[in-house]
């Protein structure tokens, strides 16, 4: 698999300065972790998941997460055990390219019942999705996934959902982060991201931002998501990649606040139907958050539509830029430190202390991409969408 290898090479040669790399489920967890891009959630439930799955993956969806937790009403888990279990099957028996897919589960105890009732389909499996993620619950959590994987033979990661009240009261704020530290130091091995639930952050005080706001809008949530990165996302070696939240709106609603696209982008790449389409669907605030996303220091974003995909990956690509100022700032000569123009001649690397961005731009470059310098994300989501 590969980001944009759903559209032509012909396609990708025209938008690349440098193509996004091939991989696959057994590539290293810094590339994994780094390549989630928009994961798509998509309920248990559903009876012909296997197509859904199949027909997500050709049209550029690289991690998928089937959910038996909140996207399911509790009366129907034993069904969508039943049903994860057939369709896995199903699965199985075809040769179609597939994205990661990871289980969204409710309690420990499915991790090593799924994994069990798998059999030989477990293969297709990438890991766990871990929701309400403590100290306390991510021990028991970890410890089932690693019964799991030794009695499976199958390599399985863990992305936990940071989202519970411990975490967003400031009295137990501080305590919950540190034990929350704690165990994903423990069981590194097994960490591939962390993903933050920022419905439930609202739902403890009775809020729901509009599709006019981002994340960052919410002050009582930016807050949090502040101290996570704070905490969990730190480059010295001890951070985790930390994905983005959910987007909740994908059709027109009544706006009181202007569109947030700008017309000239859209303009010189001829692509003003583009940016109505856009704007009618509610993207425009998907794509000022994605930026703000990754601002804050966050990679990836949880996604429960398909038109959320394209949006993100268009804007995970490294712009030519970026890309010269990376590869400028960790040339070998360079390790003594100091402060060089950039090549573009617009600003000031300065090199130990972009050191940390530098490896992290290359980092997302393998897995994106460069776009050519005369790309922008317009031309991107053009084509990405060009199914």
């Amino acid at each position: 698999m590969r980001h944009f290898g759903h559209i032509t090479p012909a396609a990708r040669q025209g938008l690349f300065f440098q193509e996004p790399c091939e991989f696959d489920a057994s590539a290293p967890a810094r590339v994994l972790s780094a390549a989630l891009g928009a994961t798509l959630y998509a309920p248990a439930t559903r009876p012909r998941l296997a197509d859904d799955v199949v027909k997500q993956a050709a049209r550029g969806v690289i991690s998928m997460v089937l959910c038996l937790e909140d996207s399911i009403a509790d009366t129907e888990v034993e069904g969508a055990e039943r049903n994860l279990v057939k369709q896995f099957a199903d699965l199985a028996d075809r040769d179609a390219a597939i994205p990661l897919l990871f289980v969204r589960v409710r309690e420990p105890e499915q991790i090593t019942d799924l994994v069990h009732r798998l059999g030989a389909s477990v293969r297709l499996l990438s890991g766990f999705v871990l929701p309400k993620f403590t100290e306390r619950r991510g021990e028991l959590f970890l410890a089932a996934l690693t019964r799991a994987e030794s009695a499976s033979g199958q390599r399985l990661f863990a992305m936990p959902v940071l989202e519970s009240p411990e975490l967003l009261h400031l009295e137990t704020r501080t305590e919950t982060l540190q034990g929350i530290a704690r165990v994903v130091g423990t069981h590194r091995e097994h960490i591939l991201a962390l993903r933050l639930g920022v419905t439930d952050f609202c739902s403890a005080y009775g809020l729901r931002r509009s599709s006019d706001m981002t994340a960052y809008d919410v002050q009582i949530v930016s807050a949090v998501i502040s101290d996570v990165v704070n905490v969990l996302g730190r480059a010295d070696g001890t951070g985790f990649t930390i994905t983005g939240p959910v987007w909740e709106y994908f059709r027109n609603q009544e706006r009181m606040f202007k569109p947030q696209l700008r017309r000239s982008p859209f303009q010189e790449g001829r692509a003003e139907k583009l940016r109505t389409a856009l704007i009618e669907h509610d993207l425009d605030g998907l794509l000022r958050e994605i930026e703000l996303d990754r601002a804050n220091g966050l990679l990836g974003k949880t996604c429960i539509h398909p038109s959320h995909v394209d949006p993100v990956h268009a804007l995970s690509v490294v712009s030519h830029e970026e890309f010269s100022d990376a590869q400028d700032i960790l040339r070998p000569e360079r390790d003594a430190g100091g402060v060089l123009r950039s090549a573009y001649t617009n600003k000031m690397n300065e090199v130990k202390p972009h050191r940390a961005w530098a490896e992290r731009t290359l980092l997302r470059a393998e897995v994106f991409g460069v776009a050519r310098e005369d790309i922008g994300f317009v031309d991107l989501l053009a084509a990405a969408g060009a199914k």
